[in-house]
């Protein structure tokens, strides 16, 4: 498949990662952030007027098939898989949690990450969202992507199959890992490819 964005090290595929990860090598560092399966329990507050909102409740509306999940740890050294919790994964040692520091009633104060580090687990308290404008109903910030990265040792090369806006191909770039993304909404890719054009700059906006 003809990659829909490549440039320094940095590669984007649009479609299915079910049909794309069978054709990928293994990598350093599988990094991603999967739907959670909330669907219309997504309610409460006014940020559901928000339109990056619009399509949330129909992607979410279930979890990934487990074979799906099972080929992407297969496919990394270290796995990374925010949202674990709503999946059937090995018992790990190290959980990460991401307290998000701003609280708001009708929202999870706190996310957790399967991951397959042999080290105690870590938590990092961050802003739901210090990067300014979000494109994705589920964007993470760029900090705590990069703190993933960082407790994940020696990392060359890593993959996000559900790469929404691209935040962490945004945060190898700047680490300078070279990294797939697959996402198979054509709207995301474009905002990705656009954030990763403009660099550093796009993060603060």
């Amino acid at each position: 498949m003809k990659p829909y964005y490549e440039q320094d090290g940095i590669t984007i595929y649009h479609g299915d990662c079910r049909e794309i990860l069978p054709t990928l090598p293994k990598v350093d560092l599988v990094l991603t952030d999967p739907p959670y399966g909330h669907g219309s329990k997504w309610s409460g507050g006014t940020w559901a007027a928000n339109e990056i909102y619009d399509m949330a409740f129909e992607w979410d509306a279930s979890t990934v098939e487990q074979a799906v999940i099972d080929n992407i740890i297969s496919l990394g050294n270290t796995c990374v898989i925010w949202g674990g919790n709503y999946y059937s994964l090995p018992p790990s040692r190290c959980w990460l949690a991401w307290e998000k520091s701003s609280k708001m009633p009708t929202m999870a104060d706190f996310e957790l990450a399967w991951t397959n580090l042999d080290r105690p687990s870590k938590q990092f308290r961050e802003d739901r969202n210090p990067d300014g404008r979000r494109y994705h109903p589920t964007q993470k910030p760029i900090s705590v992507i990069s703190w993933c990265i960082s407790l994940a040792g020696e990392v060359k090369t890593a993959l996000d199959p559900f790469m929404g806006s691209g935040t962490t191909l945004v945060a190898c770039k700047r680490a300078g890992i070279k990294c797939t993304g697959i996402e198979r909404e054509e709207r995301y890719c474009e905002i990705a490819a656009k954030r990763l054009a403009q660099g550093v700059l796009w993060g603060a906006e």
